[in-house]
Protein backbone atom coordinates (compact mmCIF):
# COMPACT_ATOMS: atom_id res chain seq x y z
CA UNK A 1 0.00 0.00 0.00
CA UNK A 2 1.56 3.30 -1.12
CA UNK A 3 0.60 5.71 1.63
CA UNK A 4 2.63 8.64 2.83
CA UNK A 5 3.20 9.69 6.46
CA UNK A 6 0.50 12.36 6.27
CA UNK A 7 -2.08 9.80 5.13
CA UNK A 8 -1.06 7.44 7.92
CA UNK A 9 -1.43 10.27 10.43
CA UNK A 10 -4.86 11.09 9.01
CA UNK A 11 -5.84 7.45 9.44
CA UNK A 12 -4.63 7.50 13.04
CA UNK A 13 -6.70 10.62 13.72
CA UNK A 14 -9.82 9.05 12.28
CA UNK A 15 -9.28 5.83 14.21
CA UNK A 16 -8.80 7.69 17.49
CA UNK A 17 -11.98 9.74 16.97
CA UNK A 18 -14.01 7.01 15.23
CA UNK A 19 -15.17 9.72 12.80
CA UNK A 20 -14.11 13.23 11.81
CA UNK A 21 -15.10 15.99 9.43
CA UNK A 22 -12.86 17.10 6.60
CA UNK A 23 -12.52 20.49 8.29
CA UNK A 24 -11.39 18.94 11.58
CA UNK A 25 -8.78 16.85 9.84
CA UNK A 26 -7.47 19.78 7.81
CA UNK A 27 -7.11 21.85 10.98
CA UNK A 28 -5.39 19.03 12.91
CA UNK A 29 -2.98 18.16 10.12
CA UNK A 30 -2.33 21.74 9.05
CA UNK A 31 -3.21 21.09 5.41
CA UNK A 32 -5.86 22.26 2.97
CA UNK A 33 -9.33 20.80 2.59
CA UNK A 34 -8.38 19.63 -0.90
CA UNK A 35 -5.40 17.70 0.47
CA UNK A 36 -7.57 15.99 3.06
CA UNK A 37 -10.15 15.06 0.43
CA UNK A 38 -7.45 13.52 -1.79
CA UNK A 39 -6.02 11.56 1.13
CA UNK A 40 -9.47 10.38 2.20
CA UNK A 41 -10.19 9.26 -1.35
CA UNK A 42 -6.96 7.23 -1.39
CA UNK A 43 -7.64 5.60 1.97
CA UNK A 44 -11.24 4.86 0.99
CA UNK A 45 -10.05 3.14 -2.19
CA UNK A 46 -7.88 0.92 0.01
CA UNK A 47 -10.84 0.10 2.23
CA UNK A 48 -9.27 1.64 5.33
CA UNK A 49 -11.93 4.33 5.84
CA UNK A 50 -15.55 4.96 4.92
CA UNK A 51 -16.64 8.36 3.62
CA UNK A 52 -19.86 10.15 4.49
CA UNK A 53 -21.08 13.61 3.51
CA UNK A 54 -18.53 16.07 4.85
CA UNK A 55 -16.48 13.54 6.76
CA UNK A 56 -14.92 10.14 7.18
CA UNK A 57 -15.02 7.21 9.57
CA UNK A 58 -13.25 3.89 9.98
CA UNK A 59 -15.06 0.59 9.47
CA UNK A 60 -16.36 -0.31 12.93
CA UNK A 61 -18.36 -3.46 12.32
CA UNK A 62 -18.31 -6.03 15.12
CA UNK A 63 -19.12 -8.68 12.53
CA UNK A 64 -16.21 -8.58 10.09
CA UNK A 65 -12.53 -7.74 10.27
CA UNK A 66 -10.54 -5.70 7.76
CA UNK A 67 -8.99 -7.59 4.87
CA UNK A 68 -5.62 -9.26 5.33
CA UNK A 69 -3.76 -6.89 3.00
CA UNK A 70 -5.20 -3.87 4.79
CA UNK A 71 -4.28 -5.28 8.20
CA UNK A 72 -0.79 -6.20 7.02
CA UNK A 73 0.04 -2.61 6.13
CA UNK A 74 -1.93 -0.89 8.91
CA UNK A 75 0.39 -0.02 11.84
CA UNK A 76 3.15 -2.03 10.16
CA UNK A 77 5.91 -0.16 12.01
CA UNK A 78 4.30 -0.81 15.37
CA UNK A 79 3.81 -4.48 14.56
CA UNK A 80 7.47 -4.76 13.54
CA UNK A 81 8.56 -3.23 16.85
CA UNK A 82 6.27 -5.58 18.75
CA UNK A 83 7.66 -8.54 16.81
CA UNK A 84 11.26 -7.62 17.68
CA UNK A 85 10.34 -7.22 21.36
CA UNK A 86 8.64 -10.62 21.42
CA UNK A 87 11.48 -12.35 19.59
CA UNK A 88 13.99 -10.91 22.06
CA UNK A 89 12.17 -12.78 24.86
CA UNK A 90 11.69 -16.13 23.09
CA UNK A 91 14.46 -18.58 24.02
CA UNK A 92 16.12 -20.87 21.53
CA UNK A 93 15.11 -24.55 21.48
CA UNK A 94 11.57 -24.03 22.76
CA UNK A 95 8.10 -24.98 21.52
CA UNK A 96 5.58 -22.39 20.35
CA UNK A 97 2.09 -22.03 18.93
CA UNK A 98 1.40 -19.04 16.69
CA UNK A 99 -2.16 -18.27 15.65
CA UNK A 100 -3.83 -16.31 12.85
CA UNK A 101 -2.97 -12.65 12.33
CA UNK A 102 -0.63 -10.19 10.70
CA UNK A 103 1.11 -9.47 14.01
CA UNK A 104 1.97 -13.13 14.52
CA UNK A 105 3.26 -13.17 10.94
CA UNK A 106 5.55 -10.27 11.83
CA UNK A 107 6.69 -12.24 14.88
CA UNK A 108 7.45 -15.24 12.67
CA UNK A 109 9.75 -13.10 10.53
CA UNK A 110 11.48 -11.79 13.65
CA UNK A 111 12.13 -15.35 14.89
CA UNK A 112 14.19 -16.36 11.87
CA UNK A 113 17.47 -15.75 13.71
CA UNK A 114 16.56 -18.22 16.48
CA UNK A 115 17.74 -21.81 16.72
CA UNK A 116 15.92 -25.07 17.20
CA UNK A 117 12.31 -23.88 17.47
CA UNK A 118 9.39 -26.27 17.21
CA UNK A 119 6.38 -24.30 16.00
CA UNK A 120 2.75 -25.34 15.68
CA UNK A 121 0.50 -22.99 13.75
CA UNK A 122 -2.91 -22.66 12.15
CA UNK A 123 -1.57 -19.87 9.92
CA UNK A 124 -0.20 -20.91 6.53
CA UNK A 125 1.60 -17.57 6.20
CA UNK A 126 3.49 -18.26 9.43
CA UNK A 127 4.29 -21.79 8.22
CA UNK A 128 5.61 -20.46 4.91
CA UNK A 129 7.89 -17.99 6.71
CA UNK A 130 9.31 -20.37 9.30
CA UNK A 131 9.63 -23.46 7.12
CA UNK A 132 12.56 -21.82 5.36
CA UNK A 133 14.74 -22.39 8.44
CA UNK A 134 16.28 -25.91 8.31
CA UNK A 135 16.66 -26.29 12.09
CA UNK A 136 13.02 -25.36 12.79
CA UNK A 137 10.30 -27.98 12.95
CA UNK A 138 7.04 -26.48 11.70
CA UNK A 139 3.79 -28.35 12.29
CA UNK A 140 0.64 -27.16 10.54
CA UNK A 141 -2.84 -27.80 11.93
CA UNK A 142 -5.41 -29.44 9.70
CA UNK A 143 -8.77 -27.90 8.98
CA UNK A 144 -10.54 -25.44 6.72
CA UNK A 145 -8.30 -22.83 5.05
CA UNK A 146 -9.82 -19.34 4.86
CA UNK A 147 -8.90 -17.92 1.48
CA UNK A 148 -8.84 -14.31 2.67
CA UNK A 149 -5.91 -14.76 5.06
CA UNK A 150 -4.76 -18.42 4.80
CA UNK A 151 -5.80 -19.10 8.37
CA UNK A 152 -6.88 -22.63 9.32
CA UNK A 153 -10.06 -22.95 11.37
CA UNK A 154 -12.66 -25.52 12.35
CA UNK A 155 -13.04 -28.53 14.63
CA UNK A 156 -10.25 -30.46 12.90
CA UNK A 157 -7.81 -27.68 13.86
CA UNK A 158 -9.09 -27.70 17.44
CA UNK A 159 -8.68 -31.49 17.72
CA UNK A 160 -5.20 -31.32 16.22
CA UNK A 161 -3.91 -28.64 18.61
CA UNK A 162 -5.27 -30.52 21.64
CA UNK A 163 -2.55 -33.13 21.08
CA UNK A 164 0.21 -30.70 22.10
CA UNK A 165 1.46 -28.89 25.17
CA UNK A 166 3.88 -26.08 24.31
CA UNK A 167 6.12 -23.68 26.19
CA UNK A 168 4.63 -20.46 24.81
CA UNK A 169 1.54 -19.49 22.84
CA UNK A 170 2.10 -16.29 20.85
CA UNK A 171 -1.33 -14.98 19.93
CA UNK A 172 -2.84 -11.97 18.26
CA UNK A 173 -6.38 -10.68 18.73
CA UNK A 174 -8.71 -8.28 16.93
CA UNK A 175 -9.85 -6.30 19.96
CA UNK A 176 -9.33 -5.81 23.69
CA UNK A 177 -12.49 -4.36 25.20
CA UNK A 178 -12.64 -2.12 28.26
CA UNK A 179 -14.06 -4.96 30.36
CA UNK A 180 -10.85 -6.93 29.88
CA UNK A 181 -12.19 -9.39 27.31
CA UNK A 182 -10.23 -10.38 24.21
CA UNK A 183 -12.46 -10.55 21.15
CA UNK A 184 -12.42 -11.61 17.52
CA UNK A 185 -14.80 -11.83 14.58
CA UNK A 186 -14.95 -15.49 13.52
CA UNK A 187 -16.25 -17.95 16.12
CA UNK A 188 -14.36 -20.76 14.36
CA UNK A 189 -11.10 -18.85 14.75
CA UNK A 190 -11.96 -18.13 18.38
CA UNK A 191 -12.46 -21.82 19.12
CA UNK A 192 -8.96 -22.52 17.85
CA UNK A 193 -7.52 -19.60 19.83
CA UNK A 194 -9.18 -20.85 23.02
CA UNK A 195 -7.61 -24.26 22.47
CA UNK A 196 -4.20 -22.70 21.84
CA UNK A 197 -4.43 -20.82 25.14
CA UNK A 198 -5.41 -24.01 26.99
CA UNK A 199 -2.48 -25.96 25.54
CA UNK A 200 0.30 -23.51 26.48
CA UNK A 201 2.35 -23.15 29.65
CA UNK A 202 2.63 -19.42 29.00
CA UNK A 203 0.42 -17.16 26.89
CA UNK A 204 1.85 -14.00 25.32
CA UNK A 205 -0.47 -11.56 23.60
CA UNK A 206 0.84 -9.28 20.84
CA UNK A 207 -1.48 -6.36 20.07
CA UNK A 208 -0.78 -2.94 18.63
CA UNK A 209 -2.37 0.16 20.16
CA UNK A 210 -5.34 0.16 17.77
CA UNK A 211 -6.68 -3.02 19.39
CA UNK A 212 -7.51 -1.32 22.69
CA UNK A 213 -11.27 -0.64 23.01
CA UNK A 214 -11.88 -2.13 19.56
CA UNK A 215 -15.16 -4.01 19.39
CA UNK A 216 -15.58 -7.51 17.98
CA UNK A 217 -18.39 -9.98 18.36
CA UNK A 218 -16.92 -13.17 19.86
CA UNK A 219 -15.09 -13.49 23.19
CA UNK A 220 -11.89 -15.51 22.95
CA UNK A 221 -10.43 -15.02 26.43
CA UNK A 222 -9.86 -12.51 29.20
CA UNK A 223 -6.77 -10.64 30.29
CA UNK A 224 -6.59 -12.95 33.31
CA UNK A 225 -5.64 -15.78 30.94
CA UNK A 226 -2.67 -13.83 29.55
CA UNK A 227 0.78 -13.78 31.12
CA UNK A 228 2.44 -11.09 28.99
CA UNK A 229 1.25 -8.34 26.66
CA UNK A 230 3.47 -6.80 23.99
CA UNK A 231 2.23 -3.56 22.45
CA UNK A 232 3.64 -0.52 20.68
CA UNK A 233 2.32 2.34 22.85
CA UNK A 234 1.32 2.77 26.50
CA UNK A 235 -2.18 1.30 26.97
CA UNK A 236 -4.89 3.96 27.42
CA UNK A 237 -7.32 4.12 30.32
CA UNK A 238 -8.80 1.95 31.76
CA UNK A 239 -6.31 -0.71 30.66
CA UNK A 240 -3.35 -0.03 33.00
CA UNK A 241 -5.49 -0.94 36.01
CA UNK A 242 -7.05 -3.91 34.21
CA UNK A 243 -3.62 -5.26 33.30
CA UNK A 244 -2.33 -4.74 36.82
CA UNK A 245 -5.34 -6.47 38.39
CA UNK A 246 -5.00 -9.39 35.96
CA UNK A 247 -1.28 -9.75 36.71
CA UNK A 248 -0.27 -9.16 33.09
CA UNK A 249 3.32 -8.08 32.45
CA UNK A 250 3.09 -5.32 29.80
CA UNK A 251 6.00 -4.57 27.46
CA UNK A 252 5.80 -1.40 25.34
CA UNK A 253 8.07 -1.96 22.34
CA UNK A 254 10.37 0.96 21.61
Amino acid sequence: MNTNPRQLRLLEEVRSRQSATVEELADTLGVTLQTVRRDVQRLAELGLVRRFHGGVRVPTSTLENLGHTQRETLHADGKARIARAVAAQVPNDCSLILNIGTTTEAIARALMHHRGLRVITNNLNVAAILSGKPDFEVIVAGGVVRSRDRGIVGEAAVDFIRQFRVDIALIGISGIESDGTLRDFDYREVKVAQTIIAQAREVWLAADHSKFSRAAMVQAATLAQIGRLFTDAPPPEPFPALLRDAGVDCTVAG
